[in-house]
């Protein structure tokens, strides 16, 4: 894959000089760790750490605390290469090489710098080697600190290491190239990740087995989210669903450089999800009904809750009208559309008003309002209207695909929520299922329908997300780099896959992602074994308790098998490229590729089992055949907890995000078949405890 995202000009002079008028190095090379220099020196490199000794990275106090952090992040991705971590000091010593974080304005900077091109851009930034420094210069302060991200990058750390595992390359002696780089203002204005239903993170649980909707999720797993948004160059976060919310995570985010949001019903970051369960509604006196029209001061009172809360944090406040639990605002039942449109009208301009009213006078307030189910229609009729200054965010359809764009040019600036996670009435977040082919195509139409001021990506917990989550973020950084070529998509997986996996890799590991989402290119495809493993079983424990039952249609047995060979092809591609993986490598491409076949392909071996016990001769052959079936479920159980490696023990265990089967209360696949199995037809998870036991002289007696 040729120049994806943002192409540098390398100039091959006597040294060796890195530059760019766009943002990034040519992806048809490897981007960790191409500006540093393993062969002999050369006119210009900078030696950043030798042995115990090296540079000091410079941030004055007159920075942002986002840019210190940065510089947290810098020294620590330092030393991690080299075993030296430079210590962080306010004013140069003179005594060391310095690495110069510098928002434009704050200090004074060499004039090799392009000051003209940095001035009043946004979050631009240039890294230029001179003599005995490294200038990190941005045109705000997050310019200054997505510099540093990079040049962390750039020297060997993963952006993606709290996901992938990957440690970086050890070079006690770590130089860095001669560079001068400069990136331009990002295509999409605010972007960030939204961490929707973070349901397998650590908390207490429920009676139920469910995650405590009211527990702390760890402030560390926040600090893991954040930290790879910002590494990624992204400047926004919703951190929260269905958690306990704390103003320290919101603070944090802040206080980093990401501008904290929420989604569509988390009406001006006012967390309707604790009006009940934390006692909001009563702290901020806001009624007993969450009614416009007899209740309007109670529901500003909540909102302003919200605003008061934030006010001193860059955020951006969702506005509009919802229920308090993510549900439709409930109107009287004989109010027109045309009065509801006058109350959501009047609704938002007083939501705008009053978070204006409240701010403090420095803090230019940002709006959003979500077209999410009812209020996509209403806004292209054009039945009511919002102030100029609210962003229009425009949805997909949860799967990847958007359901509709801006047609023309307006008063409005636009952008868009986008999903490559949802959990909804058939769960679907144990692994992607969104493909780098929708991606592309869909951000191309978001790109040319000029919906770039905002994007908002659900990624649920992250972790099965990251590889889409990134190509995301690189469109929003560049789209014209990432999308205006042929074959964008294929170009991003074929880089992906020599960046993560090496070149000797490359080719066997983007054809297993080929592989990947021909078998798994939509969310019921995950579990497609699981549902007919189901199925057979019911079929099955119909015949063993005399029961009239259907045999299973040929076709579905022919199905299961065609895939069975179609998922035996894929391992032995799968097989070859992880012979040429180190061992970092061969466990992330396990958990992001393999894994999720696995999730299909271990049910759809024991459903053909299963099948093939119902249509057994006799009732020795069918047991023979039944506990067959458990053999490749009780491999994925070993399997899942390979992929459990710190810090995700118990990553895969009974969730939200978790398929199961009908009655809600059984477990899965496995321990139906467990049950059944041991129990010789006796009893099954699908039966009350206590049911009445069949007579099993039937079973014998119908084969």
């Amino acid at each position: 894959m040729k120049n994806w995202i943002l192409i540098a000009v390398v100039c091959l002079l006597s040294v060796s000089i890195l530059s760019a008028g766009a943002a990034a190095q040519d992806r048809s090379q490897t981007v960790r760790g191409s500006w540093m220099q393993d062969g002999a020196l050369r006119e210009g490199d900078i030696v950043l750490a030798d042995q115990n000794a090296g540079c000091e990275i410079v941030v004055s106090e007159k920075e942002h605390s986002a840019v210190r952090q940065a510089a947290i992040f810098l020294a620590g991705d330092i030393e991690k290469i080299s075993g030296y971590k430079p210590p962080i000091v306010s004013t140069p010593s003179g005594q060391r090489v310095g690495i110069h974080l510098i928002t434009l304005g704050n200090d004074e900077i060499p004039k090799q710098i392009a000051q003209d091109k940095l001035r009043n851009q946004w979050e631009a930034h240039q890294i230029l080697t001179m003599q005995n420094s490294v200038w990190l210069v941005g045109a705000n302060f997050r310019g200054t600190a997505f510099a540093a991200y990079t040049l962390s990058e750039r020297l060997g750390i993963d952006p993606l290491y709290l996901w992938t595992g990957y440690t970086p390359e050890k070079h006690p002696k770590l130089v860095l190239k001669k560079t001068d780089y400069f990136a331009n203002s990002p295509t999409v204005k605010y972007r960030g990740f939204f961490h929707d239903d973070e349901d397998i993170l650590p908390r207490p649980f429920e009676y139920s087995g469910y995650p405590l909707r009211i527990g702390d999720v760890p402030t560390e797993w926040y600090q893991r989210f954040f930290e790879t948004a910002l590494r990624l160059r992204l400047n926004m976060v919703a951190p929260y669903t269905r958690a306990h919310r704390r103003f320290e995570v919101q603070k944090i985010a802040s206080d980093w450089g990401l501008f904290y949001t929420s989604h569509h019903y988390d009406i001006l970051l006012s967390n309707p999800f604790g009006i009940e369960r934390f006692g909001l509604g009563k702290a901020r006196n806001a009624g007993t009904t969450w009614d416009w029209l007899t209740n309007r001061e109670g529901m500003l009172n909540y909102w302003r809750g919200g605003v008061l809360e934030n006010r001193e944090l860059d955020a951006i406040y969702p506005v509009g009208l919802r229920g308090t639990d993510d549900r439709s605002y409930t109107f009287p039942k004989d109010m027109s559309e045309a009065d509801k449109s006058k109350i959501f009208q009047d609704v938002i301009e007083t939501q705008v008003r009053t978070t204006k009213e409240l701010l403090p006078k420095d803090k230019q307030p940002i709006f959003h309002f979500t077209l999410y189910t009812e209020m996509l229609k209403k806004y292209q009729e054009g039945s009511f209207d919002v102030p100029a200054d609210v962003i229009i965010v425009w949805t997909d359809n949860n799967d990847g695909e958007m359901r509709a764009l801006p047609q023309k040019t307006d008063k409005w600036k636009h952008g868009v929520y986008y999903h490559l996670a949802y959990f909804g009435n058939t769960v679907k977040q144990v692994t992607h299922t969104i493909t780098p082919q929708r991606v592309a195509g869909e951000f191309k139409k978001i790109v040319d329908a000029k919906a770039t001021e905002y994007m908002l990506i659900n990624v649920s917990e992250v972790r099965e997300n990251i590889m889409e989550a990134r190509m995301i973020a690189d469109i929003c950084w560049n789209a014209p780099t990432a999308l205006n070529q042929p074959d964008a998509a294929q170009r991003y997986v074929d880089w992906w896959s020599r960046e993560y996996f090496g070149a000797n890799a490359a080719p066997d590991a983007a054809q297993s992602y080929s592989n990947y989402y021909g078998l798994i290119n939509a969310y019921d495809k995950i579990w497609f074994g699981a549902d007919k493993f189901q199925d057979a079983l019911e079929r099955l424990g119909k015949k063993i308790n005399g029961k009239p039952y259907e045999p299973v249609p040929r076709e579905t047995l022919a199905q299961l098998k065609a895939r069975d060979e179609q998922y035996r092809s894929a391992m032995q591609t799968i097989s070859r490229a992880q012979a040429r993986m180190n061992d970092e490598q061969k466990q992330y491409f396990f958990e992001h590729v393999e894994l999720g076949l696995l999730i299909d392909w271990r049910p759809t071996q024991a459903a053909i089992k299963l099948i093939e016990a119902l249509d057994a001769p006799d009732a020795a052959q069918a047991w023979k055949l039944s506990g067959q079936a458990r053999q490749p479920l009780e491999q994925l159980e070993l399997e899942i907890l390979r992929a459990e490696r710190p810090p995700f023990e118990n990553w895969y265990r009974k969730t939200w995000i978790r398929r199961e089967t009908k009655p809600s209360n059984v477990h899965r696949s496995y321990e139906q078949l467990r049950v059944f199995t041991s129990s010789r037809g006796t009893r099954t998870l699908t039966e009350p405890e206590g049911a009445a036991r069949p007579d099993l002289t039937r079973f014998t007696r119908m084969w």
